[in-house]
């Protein structure tokens, strides 16, 4: 088990959540202050889904390109996390809370989400609550609502998807998002390119960046 980590201290520990510890992964830039935040979600975590996946990782890299401050979590009941899977209600929750200690840690800094998959569809839809200043969805499970409209992020929202999602059909995001109340500010489709982006990870990389670059200009 991880240590915790005190308020403003980079590194990888844990903080306290509503369902016990959440363990995090705080970055920042080497050289320079940050200019702003990024939170970001993980996978289902009843299909292997961890803050260490490699497009979560890779959202991350993008945000520390733009000189973000990044922090990645695992939700609860994944790796040293206390607790269970709540079907997005507690992991709505658990997002919400490494929003605050983040905020509180480093104060006055601007702060956007992201996610990838699962995750991206808890960020959508806490975007706006948690007033974040934008929202960056990788492979959004976008029909995770049902029926029910998309979220409105009421900010800056990004999606990149590839066409050849195996997982979450490309299709079914691309009608549901751009019906939506408040489309997609940005949607990049990635041909060829399957859920995990095997072998085109740098397509996220390099989206993060240029989505940080423009939402905290």
């Amino acid at each position: 088990m991880p240590e915790q980590l005190p308020p403003g201290q980079l590194g990888r520990g844990w903080i306290e959540g509503p369902a016990g510890a959440l363990e995090v992964l705080v970055e920042g830039p080497r050289d320079t202050p940050p200019r702003g935040l990024l939170v970001i979600a993980h996978p289902h975590p009843l299909y292997g889904g961890t803050m260490d996946n490699k497009v979560v990782y890779m959202v991350s890299r993008g945000g520390l390109d733009a000189g973000l401050l990044t922090l990645r979590f695992n939700f609860r009941g994944v790796g040293h996390s206390g607790g269970s899977h709540d079907q997005g209600r507690g992991e709505a929750e658990d997002l919400a809370t490494v929003v605050a200690y983040v905020r509180a840690a480093w104060p006055g800094l601007p702060l956007a989400l992201a996610g990838f998959s699962f995750g991206s569809y808890l960020a959508l839809s806490g975007c706006a609550a948690l007033d974040a200043v934008g929202v960056l969805t990788v492979a959004p499970p976008l029909f995770y609502g049902g029926e029910a409209p998309v979220p409105q992020p009421v900010a800056p929202w990004w999606l990149i998807h590839g066409d050849a999602d195996e997982v979450v059909d490309y299709a079914d995001t691309l009608k549901r998002a751009q019906a939506a109340t408040q489309p997609p500010a940005v949607l990049e489709t990635a041909p060829g390119v399957g859920h995990f982006f095997h072998g085109d990870l740098p397509l996220v990389r390099d989206f993060t960046r240029r989505f940080a670059e423009q939402v905290f200009d």
